[in-house]
């Protein structure tokens, strides 16, 4: 810990959230300390920020074309991703709360890595992933920079990268157990088994199809405008 004296200091906070699976069940707590980043100054705190996003049409080629050539897509999820993004600047942040050191009250932390709510996280974990995987021979697509591809002869690996979420899926699954072990190798990761749920769409992956459902975000947006006792009718709806 260092003596607080004229630095810009970063307050901290816990944010405590359940995390649920496709059918809307709780499948786990969350405790998560993140920092008040929305009181940082640009060029003082931060400077680049900008990080890629997975759009849903690119995912919904990606789905397509892994029915198409007729393998299955996986997924992936790294733990506390922004925790892996390297720092460039030099910042400090108070005390977690309710963890304070009764012995050193005015001391704060130096920052070696990211933290949830810092403007540049998400940045910094791209840029570490990103270049952990160009290091292992893949490319950036040339249209979505999230979609990482490698290419073996007539055997081809691709991956689809949402924030924390991975998907993945080649023609051959060396491919695959290849990248799942380069991937745990370098960051925690958890293993979800076949892709049945990403970005909102609930997925069945079948030998002579893969369908497609969002029953789940419908609920969700049922529930947050409060209409889940609403009355059903058949659409398109008749005038009166």
């Amino acid at each position: 810990m260092h003596k607080i004296d004229d630095m810009n200091i970063i307050g901290t906070k816990w944010v405590f959230r359940n995390k649920m699976d496709e059918d809307g069940n709780i499948v786990r707590n969350k405790a998560r300390l993140v920092t008040k980043g929305y009181n940082k100054e640009e060029g003082i705190d931060f400077d680049e920020i900008y990080a890629p996003s997975a759009r849903l049409e690119v995912v919904r080629l990606l789905l397509a074309y892994a029915c198409m050539c007729n393998f299955k897509l996986h997924q992936m999820d790294v733990k506390s991703a922004f925790l892996n993004g390297f720092l460039n600047e030099e910042m400090y942040v108070s005390q977690p709360p309710k963890f304070e050191d009764h012995l050193y009250p005015n001391h704060v932390f130096k920052l070696k890595k990211a933290l949830y709510g810092l403007i540049q996280a998400p940045r910094q974990w791209y840029e570490r992933l990103n270049n952990f995987l160009l290091s292992k021979g893949y490319a950036r697509g040339a249209v979505d920079k999230t979609l990482v591809i490698r290419k073996y002869d007539n055997d081809v690996i691709l991956a689809q990268v949402c924030v924390d979420d991975i998907i993945f899926g080649s023609n051959n699954n060396t491919l695959c157990e290849e990248f799942i072990a380069a991937m745990q190798g370098e960051f925690e990761m958890s293993m979800m088994g076949e892709l049945t749920y990403f970005l909102g769409l609930q997925l069945k992956q079948l030998k002579h199809g893969t369908f497609l459902n969002q029953s789940k975000y419908c609920f969700n947006l049922l529930k947050k405008f409060k209409m889940k006792d609403c009355k059903e009718v058949a659409t398109p709806i008749t005038i009166n």
